[in-house]
């Protein structure tokens, strides 16, 4: 059996003093940064009236805007109607680390372990989502701060410099030894790297969905907030929803709420939320980021089993987030699951540790929030009432890109004609569900208890791990 050692970061709680942690997080926000801004816009009015359509979208993140954006692109004479429960933009599409991938399955490894026929032709069509994302950003005016720079795996255990080095063999991906990834950004945590120069941007998530929502406007979307749908059910011409004071009559419904419960019954085995955790630091002085590097301001993240996720911000903040990922008994999601101080605290130990060059520094935001987790850790679909209502989920943290593709998904399942998208077999299978509580949550305690030990063990992956793959609900970034 491996001999267990404590990880970088386990070390790092333990010798980051208590004191400098609490003076870092003494001024933190307990709010999203990314939507604790001024230029977040006011909410538009309620449905509280009937109104038609040909197509109802309900969630007003970004599978739900990326939907009603190509629905008009395809047919610009198609009413489309945009139901959201609070704000455009509130839940995790306004809070996550604004990291767009080309990976349509969590990452290449991954895909191969759940879709290995077909993994090669969904890098080609992630790839080529994300280069019609950016043109659809510039065409639309969509001002978000993209910037295409690609992510920078790292190695922070010794173990997992082989793992970079066979990363390396794909396509455009290139291996940073010790002193190369010190030259590239500067932490004792570092030993190896490497860059996917093109696999992914980044963007400011909240004013994504903010311009994402002007363009619809502009292109004649319909969209109602804090107008939450309680029910769906047939109609003579289609699909009625209604709302807390309205309804809709439309003759294809997308249904796009990701993380909370589905109007689809079926489909709530399928995912669990998860609870995931940010901060974000003060301005960088222009010394302090001469301390640390990052001159190509690459998305940074480690690649064990719990790994962390950083970047830069336009203005030089950094944003660090990841790791914990608690799950909740029952499903349950509620407004304090989204401050855990015993996460921010690991987390800012953690950033301390990766940049001893920044002690001092400050954060400013800190926050959480559930994400869908599905058990082959990306997007899957399915289709009720005839045809008519189409649903997706599942993005385990890796949708700012993947919902535009999902969006096409959902719409082309909704012509009911066979497209190139909906012969793959990630649109045609479905991951297999969770079970029902107790079993649940004892599922996700061993299975996160497994994850620690693999991570303290070179990565070793141990009895239940391989049980889990073996059944395919496995995990492979």
């Amino acid at each position: 059996m491996p001999r267990t050692t404590p990880t970088a970061y386990d070390l790092a709680e333990q010798r980051i003093p208590a004191a400098t942690v609490t003076a870092a997080l003494s001024t933190a926000v307990p709010a999203p940064y990314w939507l604790d801004r001024p230029e977040r816009p006011a909410p538009l009015p309620p449905l509280d009236f009937h109104v038609s359509a040909d197509l109802a979208v309900v969630g007003g993140g970004y599978t739900g805007l990326w939907t009603a954006l190509l629905a008009k692109e395809r047919d610009p004479s198609a009413s489309v109607v945009l139901l959201e429960g609070q704000e455009v933009g509130w839940a995790a599409s306004g809070r996550n680390g604004g990291f767009v991938s080309a990976s349509l399955t969590h990452g290449y490894s991954n895909g191969v372990k759940h879709l290995p026929g077909e993994v090669d032709l969904l890098q080609e069509m992630g790839d080529e989502n994300l280069a019609e994302f950016a043109e659809t950003l510039e065409r639309y005016g969509i001002d978000c701060g993209f910037e295409w720079n690609g992510t920078l795996a790292l190695a922070t255990e010794p173990h997992q410099v082989d793992w970079l080095r066979e990363e390396a063999g794909h396509d455009g991906v290139e291996f940073f030894d010790r002193d190369k990834v010190q030259a590239e950004v500067k932490s004792p945590l570092y030993l190896a790297g490497a860059w996917n120069k093109k696999g992914s941007a980044l963007v400011d998530p909240a004013r994504l969905a903010w311009g994402l929502k002007r363009a619809c406007l502009e292109l004649g979307v319909q969209i109602f907030e804090h107008s939450p749908v309680r029910s769906l059910a047939k109609s003579a011409h289609g699909v009625q929803l209604k709302t807390g004071a309205g309804t809709v009559s439309a003759s294809k419904v997308a249904l796009a709420t990701n993380v909370f419960p589905s109007l689809l019954r079926r489909a709530r085995l399928h995912t669990v939320p998860v609870y995931d955790y940010a901060l974000m630091t003060e301005p960088l002085t222009d010394a302090q980021l001469e301390s640390i590097g990052w001159s190509r301001r690459q998305g940074l993240d480690d690649v064990a089993n719990r790994f962390h996720y950083y970047r830069l911000t336009e203005d030089n903040r950094i944003l660090f987030g990841g790791y914990d990922a608690p799950y909740h008994y029952g499903r349950s999601m509620k407004p304090e699951y989204d401050q855990s101080e015993e996460s921010f605290r690991r987390l800012a130990a953690h950033f301390l540790a990766t940049f001893p060059q920044l002690e001092g520094i400050s954060f400013t935001h800190k926050w959480g929030g559930a994400i869908d987790t599905c058990s082959r850790f990306f997007s899957f679909f399915m289709k009720a009432y005839g045809g008519r209502v189409a649903y997706a989920a599942g993005f385990t943290g890796l949708g700012v890109g993947a919902s535009r593709f999902a969006a096409n998904v959902l719409l082309d399942l909704l012509t009911g004609s066979p497209t190139r998208r909906t012969s793959l077999e990630l649109v045609r299978k479905l991951p297999l569900p969770f079970p029902p509580e107790p079993v649940a949550w004892l599922g996700v305690k061993i299975t996160t208890a497994a994850m620690v030990r693999s991570d303290r063990r070179q990565g070793k992956r141990g009895p239940w791990l391989k049980l889990m793959d073996a059944v395919g609900m496995g995990f492979d970034s």
